[in-house]
């Protein structure tokens, strides 16, 4: 009757109720039974003293082309996670026009992957799932994509009827299999829309029953427009809305986040559906290249690097009154660590002040140089910054909607991603959550926190039968130790696997199995979703 049972463990359904201790039995890659178990067939795995909880949900990552390059997604298996949700910031892999341009909407490209390429949303979807995935997919598909495959890189949202043609491509990606929509309104071409140009696109989620995730405009000082935009947008297309990381960033006042919280809670008295996630993490991480103002990153990569080479064009950038961090504007040049870059890897974990120093130049040059000198790697070089407030983070976890996300990519530290880093909660961020926030500053019961990773994104996203432990559900679990589960990342040393996992299934496969990582790979891509419109 079972092909596995784990026997004895502290159950976890996901769902916050209080835990039990109960077997768990597993058959053809589904849950069948949770209670006591007195059968001796199948695999018997003592989990006695062990947490047993549904797999983790990432309802936010960019692990788009990482997942093509390596599918077994290391850093977030040896985590716990089961389940990604990529295309997230209106950055997705498709749908293209022609293959050289994969290249220019892919996050963490590297020429060294090996993979077939492709043009449309179904065709990618095809790719990564003949991949040997390491997690279950959901990919949203971006509207910078979207709009680069109409537009190309011209510097305007589009007319009504170039709009039309990319509420009709955003059609498509959904009959292909998107899981929703995205937008990413501090990156170029996001920028450049306004509520009028999205609003039909997003339109098409709404009739999908499928949700619009934006990382919105602003949120510094304009917060306040940042949110109410987002919620506009949502609110004529009829959507369902997920705020991306929503905690405010550097330069915005003390009270925003709560102010924000309160503007939400006034539009869902007018019946809108919104909800919102967090990174469970002070320092706030992004492309390096987001630094320029959006006449700079304009055009191709070439475009970029010969307005970096050119004198006048650097003193104009530098002169950039509104640029996407002010923490960089308020030149707190020691809060700030390069964390990802290919021509300069020997300086990833350095702060931007100790940068200047050694190369004898203005930081703000030294950021300018690294950019220039990463030439054809310049959208891999990442940077983070210490710009969000812990108290925000805590604000939000006590919020019944509020999920926990990665914002990073999977990654491995053996392979073609070795000298990748997506962030510096990538390697830790689940087990940072459980370790900081849930047992060690007591924000969350266990069981409450768990469900931010399991129940709760699996609902918001319309998964079907997948993100608690119940019979008749995909036997996505992580057994861990409560006591032990921890991030062991540092600035200087990002590529460390957290340690406190015990096992992994993922679609009733064990992907690890007394703390070590097997050669098992069984996600899939998710391409059907309940709707919830």
């Amino acid at each position: 009757m079972f092909d596995t049972i784990l026997k004895g463990g502290e159950v976890h359904d996901g769902t916050g109720a209080p835990p039990r201790i109960a077997d768990v039995g597993i058959k053809d890659g589904k849950i069948v039974e949770v209670g006591e178990i007195n059968a001796d067939e199948g695999e018997i795995i003592d989990v006695s003293g062990l947490a047993v909880s549904p797999g983790f949900i990432d309802m936010h990552t960019h692990s788009d082309f990482t997942l093509i390059a390596d599918g077994r997604a290391e850093s977030q298996v040896h985590q716990g996670v089961t389940t990604e949700v990529i295309g997230q910031c209106g950055i997705s892999c498709a749908p293209v026009c022609s293959h050289a341009a994969i290249r220019q909407v892919s996050p963490w490209f590297t020429e060294k992957a090996k993979h077939r390429k492709w043009l449309g949303f179904g065709e990618y979807l095809d790719v990564l799932d003949d991949t040997g995935l390491g997690v279950n997919v959901v990919a949203f598909v971006g509207h910078g994509t979207i709009h680069r495959a109409v537009l190309g890189d011209e510097m305007h949202a589009g007319e009504p009827d170039d709009v039309a043609a990319m509420a009709k491509l955003v059609d498509q990606c959904m009959e292909e299999g998107a899981g929703g929509f995205s937008s990413g309104l501090e990156y170029f071409p996001g920028i450049l829309a306004a509520p009028d140009h999205l609003v039909p696109m997003v339109e098409v989620a709404a009739k999908y029953g499928r949700l619009y995730a934006t990382h919105v405009r602003n949120r510094d000082t304009e917060y306040d427009l940042g949110f109410t935009e987002a919620m506009s947008t949502a609110r004529q297309a009829g959507a369902r809305l997920q705020i991306s990381h929503i905690q405010p960033k550097f330069g915005a006042p003390g009270h925003a986040m709560e102010h924000t919280l309160e503007m939400i809670d006034i539009a869902r008295s007018h019946d809108g559906d919104i909800a919102f996630d967090v990174i469970p993490h002070d320092w706030n991480h992004t492309l390096m290249a987001a630094i320029l103002p959006k006449w700079a990153q304009a055009g191709s990569i070439d475009d970029v690097l010969k307005r970096l080479a050119d004198p006048d064009m650097r003193e104009r950038i530098k002169a950039n009154p509104k640029p996407m961090w002010l923490i960089v504007k308020a030149r707190q040049w020691k809060d700030i660590v390069l964390l990802n870059a290919t021509q300069n890897k020997d300086l990833v974990g350095a702060d931007f002040e100790e940068i200047g120093r050694m190369r004898g130049v203005d930081p703000y040059d030294a950021v300018l140089d690294i950019l220039l000198e990463e030439g054809d790697n310049l959208m891999a070089t990442m940077w983070s910054s210490k710009s969000f407030r812990n108290s925000d983070v805590e604000l939000c976890l006590t919020q019944p909607e509020c999920a926990v996300i990665s914002d990073t990519v999977a990654i491995a530290n053996d392979g073609v991603l070795s000298d990748h880093v997506g962030s510096l909660s990538g390697y830790g961020w689940a087990a940072r959550f459980l370790q900081y926030y849930v047992r060690d500053r007591g924000i969350l019961s266990l069981a409450e926190g768990l469900a931010k990773i399991t129940s709760i994104p699996a609902q918001r996203l319309g998964l079907k039968r997948r993100g608690k432990l119940r019979p008749g559900y995909h036997a996505d679990i992580c057994v861990f130790d409560p006591a032990a589960i921890a991030s062991n990342v540092t600035a200087r040393n990002p590529r460390r696997y957290a340690s406190g996992i015990a096992h992994v299934l993922v679609n009733g496969a064990l992907s690890m199995r007394d703390g070590q990582r097997t050669q098992v790979n069984t996600g899939r891509v998710l391409r059907e979703f309940q709707s919830q419109g």
